[in-house]
């Protein structure tokens, strides 16, 4: 059934438990690698025939049940005039640090932001045919306030947080515009076809908790509360961020995605019901084989509700992890299944790769 992860975000019972994997399409198959020795990272995202071509990937090798648009956390930024380069993390050549760059910047109509992924989401749904959803994303307005403010990847963004204490009314109009942006660029993947759509808040976890609900939640309130106009589920992942988590349940998300160092058990009884957890295997564990990804596998299975979660990793797949782990993984969840009714995935396409 294609709704199976829809089912399981609006926590209704499921044959087994849905599983997709956070970076499934991209750096660890190495049908991708032989795309990057043709096309730069940058290629690959800005043409939506290859970025639906990279976003198949994985579903045409492992029986996933979703395919999670290939782009990245930046895609929406060149709507606002900012460029963005890949060497090979984004790279800003001029940051945003002061309130006349923020004001210069443009203020696109919603169908001008992230057009490449848009029509990329449109070409996988047209793909599948049905058989399994499209997820959308985007980036919260924080991590990628990280990049604009600090100009490129650096370990716990100096720059950034200098400026939540030294300007923060410069930062505040940089986080309510992105707020907006991205908000309305998940509303244009749902209506391009995505049936679930993840904000993906990756550097939450720099902030203190006053801090973060001082500077970071109000905006990410905006976006979530923006996004509502998709009228898709919403997943809301926090990455080092267990001391956040009480301050981050009264937002408004479906479900809470959350990396390996929260005891999901314990998130689940806190969420209560209605609400679906995501996650959260360690993805280094994968590192250490199919067997032992098969034992980590199934005691998180066995500690955790079945009905409102949704298998994932807490964080995204390492290039070096081995397929036979995540083919292990995968055989680990579908086996969980109370086999009480008929199997929600289709068997695997086995054609050739497409060749673009």
């Amino acid at each position: 059934m294609q709704d199976l992860i829809i089912r399981a975000l609006e926590c209704q019972p499921t044959p087994r438990r849905p599983l997709w994997l956070m970076r499934q399409a991209g750096r660890m198959l190495p049908e991708y690698r032989d795309l990057r020795q043709r096309y730069s990272f940058l290629d690959l995202c800005a043409e939506p025939d290859l970025a639906t071509e990279v976003t198949l990937m994985p579903v045409r090798r492992f029986p996933l049940d979703a395919a999670i648009v290939f782009g990245d956390l930046m895609s929406p930024v060149e709507a606002l005039g900012v460029d963005v380069e890949f060497a090979p993390g984004p790279v800003v050549e001029r940051p945003l640090r002061d309130l006349e760059s923020i004001r210069k910047l443009l203020q696109p109509e919603p169908e001008e932001i992230g057009a490449q992924v848009v029509q990329t989401v449109r070409q996988v749904n047209a793909e599948l045919a049905g058989r399994i959803p499209v997820l959308g994303f985007a980036g919260g307005p924080w991590s990628i306030a990280a990049y604009l403010v600090q100009g490129q990847g650096k370990r716990e963004f100096p720059a950034l947080r200098a400026m939540a204490s030294a300007a923060p009314e410069v930062l505040e109009e940089l986080l309510a515009r992105l707020a907006v942006l991205c908000g309305d660029y998940l509303v244009q993947q749902a209506r391009a076809g995505a049936a679930a759509v993840q904000v993906f808040e990756t550097w939450s976890g720099l902030l203190s908790r006053p801090d973060w609900e001082r500077v970071v939640k109000p905006h990410l309130r905006t976006l979530l509360e923006r996004a509502a106009g998709a009228g898709v589920p919403r997943i809301l992942y926090l990455k080092h961020s267990s001391h956040l988590i009480d301050a981050a349940l009264d937002l408004p998300f479906e479900a809470l995605s959350v990396d390996w160092r929260v005891d999901l058990p314990d998130l689940q009884s806190r969420l209560g019901p209605g609400r679906a957890v995501q996650g959260n295997l360690d993805p280094a564990l994968l590192l250490a084989g199919p067997e032992r990804t098969r034992r980590e596998a199934r005691l998180l299975l066995e500690r955790t509700t079945a009905t409102g979660h949704v298998f994932n990793l807490g964080h995204g797949l390492l290039p070096e992890t081995p397929l036979e782990s995540v083919e292990a993984l995968i055989e680990e969840v579908h086996a969980a299944g109370d086999g009480s009714l008929v199997e929600a995935h289709p068997t695997p396409r086995t054609e050739e790769f497409v060749d673009v």
